[in-house]
């Protein structure tokens, strides 16, 4: 659309009501997909069908949408291996013999630092995080609300404050496009104005601390503490069961077979980049870099368990199938997300939320005003990727025309889409944090929305205050 209206919202809003309404997320997807190209369509629902299927195949023939499904496979064949191999329990238990872990609290930390050590992908993040901390959640009667907030919380903030990883990747090379000079120092000059990120981090830190548990947090908490593990109506997005199968006979537990893999898959992350990028961290391919460091993290986890001769070559394979194949609701899940987001791009809806608010507000009140308005952008979409795609182009050039640093903007911009992401149902990190808790999704986002309410609230002020002292 080259002159989008109001029109262009409806899309989001359907899937975003079908998904609180029907709690289920494929539908909803398909839904709003299916109605953006409606309203594309001249209002033809018929063909709008069949514009939706191959939205979908479009998706799969995008190298880097391809690269994305494909690490979602192959850290589901990690995962499982992992798990088959004792690494996971080796690790729990060498925590419990040194009694770190030993308690409600203290399993809440270890997700909490799982999230941080983990970087390189929001959606690795979680997925590890979930699998480690899952059990002693369970075991020491917290609530998997709880844990799922835990590592929503602590992926995409913690993504977006360290750069080596495929979100600084993708933002350097919008910036790069833009013809910011020194783009890699104005990131890193964002990251100490990236106040909902580290307000996300810092929060779920004293959350736990502290036993902060507020509104739907507080009753689901009750009722683990009394046994029920969820809700009676709710249904969990993936069995606990798929992504934690039972280790195979005889073999040991090691707690090395969990941390080697981990170890490598994080570690090869910038040499990924720098071998992609030719030499420039900058200039690498951040889709590539995350398939290439999963795939190694894969190869040193069956080196591993070869040398170990409790593994033959034919159940390594049957346990990686199963690992991916356990996964593979994941990968549709974001299929579908990234088809949404192509077309509601198309529609313009982005940028016609920017447009209605833009140059209405006094200059002393912009940072906050892109901050929320990336937010609604990313609420609307369910993709954070999506707005910085759509907000950084707006809010450079706004900031140059103001006389303004760039800095301060640009960590609006990415806030914002962060903080939306949080709140919104759609979102693809949000949904995964459901499965890798194994709760139920609407559930969760009804336990986290608070705490990401006070903690835009909160970065909003933030930037109020930053930009009355530019």
């Amino acid at each position: 659309m080259s002159d989008p209206t109001w029109i262009s919202v409806l899309p989001p809003v359907l899937a975003i009501v079908l998904a609180i309404w029907t709690r289920q997320v494929y539908l909803s997807l398909a839904g709003g997909s299916w109605l953006a190209f409606t309203i594309l369509d001249g209002w033809n629902p018929v063909s709008a069908v069949g514009a939706t299927i191959e939205s979908w195949v479009a998706v799969l023939g995008s190298p880097g949408d391809a690269r994305v499904i494909m690490f979602t496979l192959v850290i589901g064949a990690l995962i499982a291996t992992v798990e088959a191999s004792g690494g996971v329990r080796g690790f729990v238990g060498w925590l419990e013999a040194r009694e770190w872990v030993n308690n409600a609290k203290r399993s809440q930390l270890l997700a909490w630092a799982t999230g941080i050590v983990i970087f390189i992908e929001s959606n690795i993040t979680v997925l590890v995080a979930g699998s480690v901390a899952r059990p002693l959640f369970d075991r020491y009667k917290c609530s998997r609300e709880k844990l799922a907030y835990i590592i929503d919380s602590t992926s995409a903030p913690i993504c977006i404050l360290i750069p080596l990883n495929a979100w600084g990747a993708y933002n350097l090379q919008i910036l790069s496009g833009l013809g910011v000079e020194d783009p890699l120092g104005v990131f890193l000059q964002s990251i100490m104005y990236n106040f909902y990120a580290m307000i996300a981090v810092v929060g779920v830190l004293l959350v736990i601390l502290f036993g902060i548990d507020i509104g739907p947090m507080k009753k689901a908490e009750k009722r683990t503490q009394e046994g029920a593990l969820l809700w009676p109506d709710a249904t969990p997005m993936i069995d606990e069961e798929v992504l934690s199968p039972a280790p195979l006979e005889g073999v040991e537990p090691r707690a090395r077979n969990m941390f080697l893999p981990i170890a490598a898959m994080v570690l090869f992350m910038p040499v990924g980049l720098y071998i992609t990028g030719g030499g420039d961290l900058r200039e690498g391919s951040g889709s590539t870099s995350v398939l290439w460091s999963v795939m190694m993290g894969l190869a040193v986890a069956w080196v591993l368990l070869k040398a170990q001769g409790v593994f033959t070559i034919d159940e390594l394979v049957r346990v990686a199938l199963k690992g991916a194949g356990a996964l593979v609701p994941l990968a549709l899940i974001l299929m579908l997300a990234i088809g949404l987001g192509n077309v509601v791009e198309e529609l313009g809806t982005g940028i016609y939320v920017a447009q209605v608010t833009a140059g209405t507000m006094p200059n002393w009140i912009y940072l906050p005003l892109v901050f929320l308005v990336s937010g609604g952008i990313a609420f609307s979409t369910g993709t954070s990727w999506g707005t910085f795609a759509i907000m950084l182009p707006i809010a450079v050039p706004a900031a140059a025309t103001l006389g303004l640093p760039l800095a301060p903007f640009v960590a609006a911009a990415l806030a914002g889409g962060i903080f939306g992401d949080h709140c919104s149902p759609i979102s693809d990190t949000t949904i995964i944090s459901s499965m890798a808790a194994a709760t139920d999704h609407i559930d969760h986002v009804r336990t986290q929305l608070p705490y990401a309410l006070i903690g835009g609230a909160l970065a909003s002020v933030c930037f109020a205050l930053l930009g009355a002292t530019l």
